[in-house]
Formats: C-alpha cells, sequence, structure tokens
C-alpha cells in the first residue's frame, strides 16, 4: 500500500495563531539566558535566533503544545525542539534557590512564618516496576509528590525535588529536613493536618498544624476554631500552587521523570518572574 504525505490537491498546511499570556519580561528573561549560554558555550548558530527559541519553548511550558505542531510550523524537527526545551528548563532550573537560602532570605526581609503544602503532580502511567511507586492511593493517580514553601502572599520560594506519587508529605518533609532548617534560618512554618508530627520538638515547635480528630474523640469547638484560624492563614499557598499549575504542561507530564525536578525548578522561577505579589 502506498501512503500519500501530500495534502490532497496541493492544499498547503494550515497553521494558526495562538496568543501567549506572558509579558515581554519573561520572553526577554529566557531569551537572554538562551543567548548567554550559546556564548558561553561557543555556539555560533542556531536554526532560529534565541527570541524565537524562547517564544517555542514558552508555547510548549504554559500551553502545552505538541512538539511535532511546533516542529512543523517553525520548519525544524521535534528532536530540536525537545532539545531547545530540556535546554531552557536547565538554564532555568539553575536559578532556583536552595532551601537553606531560600528561607536565610525570606528572614533577611523580615519574614517570620512561611507556609509549607505538598501537591501531586500527574503523569503518565508507567510499565513495569516503575508504574506502582508513582501511584498515590490519596489521589487514586499516577504521579510524583512535590512540596513548595511560600511567604503569607503565596510567592514561591522554594520548591522540592519530585519524589514517587506513593511517598507521603512528612517523609518528604523529614527527606528535606525542613525543621531543622527553619530553626536554623530562625522562622516558623505553617502546614495543614499532613504534616501534624512533623516536628519532633513539641515545647519549642517551628511547624504549627492543626488538631486532628481521632476514632472515639471528635474536637472540641475551640480546636475547631483554631483550624479555621489555622485554615486561614495557610490558604495562599494555594496560591502559589495555582501560578505554577497554570504552566499546562504540567497537567500531565508526558516527558521523562528524570527530567521532572528540573522542569517543576524551570516553572517555578518563571512564576515568580511572573507572578510575584
Amino acid at each position: 500500500m502506498t501512503t500519500t504525505n501530500t495534502p490532497a490537491e496541493d492544499t498547503p498546511s494550515a497553521v494558526y495563531q495562538c496568543r501567549l499570556p506572558l509579558s515581554t519580561k519573561t520572553i526577554t528573561f529566557i531569551a537572554d539566558l538562551i543567548r548567554g549560554h550559546l556564548a558561553a558555550i561557543g555556539s555560533r548558530w542556531r536554526k532560529l535566533a534565541p527570541g524565537k527559541i524562547a517564544v517555542i519553548v514558552l508555547a510548549v511550558l504554559r500551553h502545552d503544545q505538541r512538539l511535532a505542531d511546533l516542529a512543523g510550523a517553525n520548519d525544524v524537527s521535534a528532536s530540536t525542539i525537545r532539545r531547545w526545551v530540556l535546554e531552557a528548563i536547565g538554564l532555568l532550573a539553575a536559578r532556583a534557590p536552595r532551601l537553606d537560602r531560600a528561607l536565610k532570605k525570606a528572614a533577611r526581609a523580615g519574614g517570620e512564618v512561611v507556609l509549607l503544602d505538598g501537591t501531586l503532580v500527574r503523569t503518565r502511567r508507567r510499565t513495569g516496576a516503575d508504574n506502582r511507586k508513582n501511584y498515590s492511593g490519596k489521589h487514586k493517580a499516577h504521579g510524583l509528590l512535590l512540596l513548595a514553601l511560600t511567604d503569607r502572599k503565596g510567592n514561591l520560594l522554594w520548591i522540592s525535588a519530585a519524589r514517587p506519587g506513593r511517598a507521603s508529605e512528612i517523609t518528604t518533609a523529614r527527606h528535606n529536613k525542613i525543621c531543622a532548617r527553619l530553626r536554623e534560618a530562625g522562622l516558623g512554618a505553617i502546614a495543614d493536618l499532613g504534616f501534624v508530627g512533623l516536628d519532633d520538638d513539641p515545647d519549642h515547635p517551628v511547624v504549627i498544624t492543626g488538631r486532628k480528630a481521632a476514632r472515639g474523640r471528635p474536637l472540641t469547638t475551640a480546636e475547631k476554631q483554631a483550624n479555621q484560624l489555622v485554615n486561614a492563614e495557610r490558604a495562599p499557598v494555594e496560591h502559589g500552587f495555582a501560578a505554577l499549575k497554570n504552566w499546562r504542561i504540567l497537567t500531565k507530564v508526558r516527558m521523562n521523570a528524570v527530567h521532572a525536578t528540573t522542569l517543576l525548578r524551570a516553572l517555578m522561577v518563571l512564576s515568580t518572574t511572573e507572578h510575584t505579589r
């Protein structure tokens, strides 16, 4: 059987325009990073200019555009688009702050409390032994768990490395030594009920959570009111996650999971550049 790849009646491929809802500052920021990287590695030529590459990369990250579609519209291959995306997120992720530096910066800015929470970023279902560890029983979906710290306005300060979806928030926080880092910086944190028991020093806690009801022991009226106050204080952390998940590539991550941490930290840098409250 003969396969015909040319359009019927020599009709040219349709190309449509799509608005990229980002500021010129963000596009220029990525273009400058790419331009500086090309100068550092001594690359004298690219198929497209750094500004055009920046727009393509942002289209992938913001709109989750398919690589093959962008490749056809820009006369390059899908593998070239993939290489540009991985290169850009690597440059961006290198600018993401470490946990200790982020907390010290928040303390120098006069902050006393940060907000701590975790979320699941959905991924494709994987095959074999890798399938089960990425399945979250809490969310009933495959994904990767990440923790984030924000200030009291909801601005992202730090994002943890991506962990398998089956991991718990409190175990991930212990793995990152959240309590020790908070004490070193002289800060406290407000978190939800998923972090109850995280702080190992109940006399001088640095992580404040609500109270859980137990079987046969319902919450008192005072405890319910205390939980409402904690929830009201930690609500802005959800704005930080919302700004992060506005990047639609996180709707369901299809790239290799080994790039997930780099991707998340790159998107944090972009979210901070685009949204600062």
